[in-house]
């Protein structure tokens, strides 16, 4: 009898399977992409785009959005816009779903990839520890805000980078800002995806039979930029060490274009995948009563209750 993994391994078993593709046209299709400019969702741009997608980056830097608009509409012949939002301000992002409401009248593809790790506890001008606000309550608010233009333009789907990080746990809904804890990265981290995922059950439930699906997908062990706001000596072992261990992030647009066309995943909603592969989350982020708290923090966090 053959040596089998303990469930909560079984991602790395996962990480290294024949992935699945999809060869769906997404021509016509207007993709809103959050963090486009670089990573997961520049290659999450490049590989939708040259299916025939439009795409609309919510960014936080203008020069590099341009850069990217002109790569995109030069090399796909498809129309690329962007709206300039930092994650870090509940504010901007309000803001920013404002605009994209108010310019386009249909969202076929909603794909929120931005995210930061920091290795030190920063709070945010409003007071919120900063990986907790970007990795979750901005992409909770910005999700929220958009579902109902979704609704109306279903078939849609929605898909959140999620990360296989949620395993670090690390939530705590009475202890969001690590007031009363030692911080770590890695748990913060951790808890901000455990967060993410545990809404995106959620929101599952409250979408079923409107034609609006929602997944989270791990996006694989590969290069980014993530954890480039961190000091020298992380920044350093990064480059130098941790990234020979790490795969090109074109695997993860292809992840990404498979989960957003796929006909196999037309009613499937409510599922965390490693890159193309279906997974059973850690049992912390299956946790119905925590589910229902952190809701409810995050509708009261970003203003919405």
């Amino acid at each position: 009898m053959g040596f089998k993994l303990p469930e909560q391994l079984i991602f790395m078993k996962n990480s290294k399977a024949p992935q699945k593709k999809s060869e769906e046209s997404m021509s016509g299709k207007l993709c809103v992409i959050s963090g486009a400019t670089s990573g997961v969702g520049f290659e999450a741009a490049k590989a939708l785009a040259s299916g025939g997608a439009n795409i609309i980056m919510i960014v936080r830097n203008e020069s590099k959005a341009k850069a990217v608009k002109e790569l995109l509409e030069k090399t796909y012949s498809i129309s690329a816009d962007y709206v300039i939002a930092d994650f870090s301000r509940l504010g901007e992002v309000q803001a920013a779903a404002k605009i994209v409401l108010k310019k386009y009248s249909r969202i076929d593809i909603l794909i929120n990839s931005v995210g930061i790790h920091s290795t030190k506890k920063v709070l945010n001008e409003d007071g919120v520890e900063m990986v907790f606000c970007v990795n979750h309550l901005s992409v909770f608010l910005f999700t929220k805000l958009l579902i109902e233009r979704m609704i109306e333009s279903s078939p849609s789907r929605i898909i959140q980078v999620n990360s296989e990080g949620h395993r670090f746990n690390g939530l705590k809904v009475d202890d969001i800002n690590w007031s009363k804890r030692f911080y770590t990265g890695l748990r913060s981290y951790g808890a901000s995806k455990t967060a993410q995922l545990l809404t995106v059950w959620k929101f599952a439930e409250d979408l079923e039979g409107t034609g609006v699906t929602i997944n989270a997908m791990h996006p694989g062990g590969v290069r980014t930029n993530i954890g480039s706001n961190n000091g020298l000596l992380y920044r350093l072992f990064l480059r130098h060490v941790t990234w020979h261990f790490l795969k090109e992030p074109q695997i993860s647009g292809q992840a990404i274009y498979y989960l957003a066309s796929s006909k196999d995943l037309q009613d499937v909603s409510g599922k965390f995948f490693n890159l193309t592969i279906e997974e059973r989350p850690a049992k912390h982020a299956l946790d119905k009563k925590l589910e229902d708290e952190i809701w409810g923090l995050s509708l009261k966090m970003t203003g919405l209750m």
